[in-house]
C-alpha cells in the first residue's frame, strides 16, 4: 500500500508492557543510543498474521521472554519514519502483560529466524512517566495506560 505522499505503508506492531507502574524497554547493544534510541519491543507484521499474534511474537523476540498475553488494543497511529527509511508506518499498539519474573536489566537476542546477524539488545524497565524518552513516537499511546 501507498500513502497519499507516495511513501510505503508497512504494517507494524508495538508493545507496552507495564509492570508496577514500568515500562519494558531495550536498546540496542551494538548500534549507538544516538542512533536508535530507547525502544518498546515492535516490529512488523508478517502476511496473514494477526496483528495481536505478531504483538506477542515481537515481544518474545526482542525480550527472550515467554509469558505474555494481550490486555487489549491501544490504538492506531501513523508515524513518518523518513529520512531514516522512507515509509509510513501505521502502527498498532497493544498493551501486553507479563507473567514472569525478570531482573531489573538482562540481555536478550533476536535471531531473525536464523537470517544475518542476531540483534543484541539490553532490556530494562523505566518508570511510565519517563516514557517521553521512548524513540520514534514510540510513546504516542502511552497516555492511554493511566486513562
Amino acid at each position: 500500500m501507498s500513502s497519499d505522499i507516495g511513501r510505503p505503508v508497512v504494517s507494524k506492531v508495538l508493545c507496552y508492557i507495564v509492570r508496577d507502574s514500568r515500562l519494558l524497554v531495550f536498546r540496542h547493544r551494538d548500534v549507538p543510543w544516538e542512533e536508535v534510541g530507547v525502544q518498546v519491543p515492535a516490529g512488523s507484521i508478517r502476511a496473514g498474521e494477526a496483528p495481536e499474534v505478531a504483538a506477542l511474537r515481537e515481544a518474545r523476540e526482542e525480550t527472550g521472554l515467554t509469558d505474555f498475553t494481550v490486555v487489549r488494543k491501544l490504538g492506531d497511529t501513523h508515524y513518518d519514519v523518513s529520512p531514516y527509511r522512507f515509509e509510513i508506518q501505521h502502527r498498532r499498539i497493544f498493551e501486553l502483560a507479563l507473567h514472569e519474573d525478570t531482573p531489573e536489566r538482562w540481555f536478550s537476542r533476536e535471531d531473525h529466524d536464523g537470517e544475518g546477524e542476531p540483534t543484541r539488545f539490553e532490556c530494562f524497565w523505566i518508570p511510565l512517566a519517563n516514557g517521553h524518552v521512548l524513540q520514534s513516537g514510540q510513546g504516542a499511546l502511552l497516555g492511554r495506560l493511566v486513562e
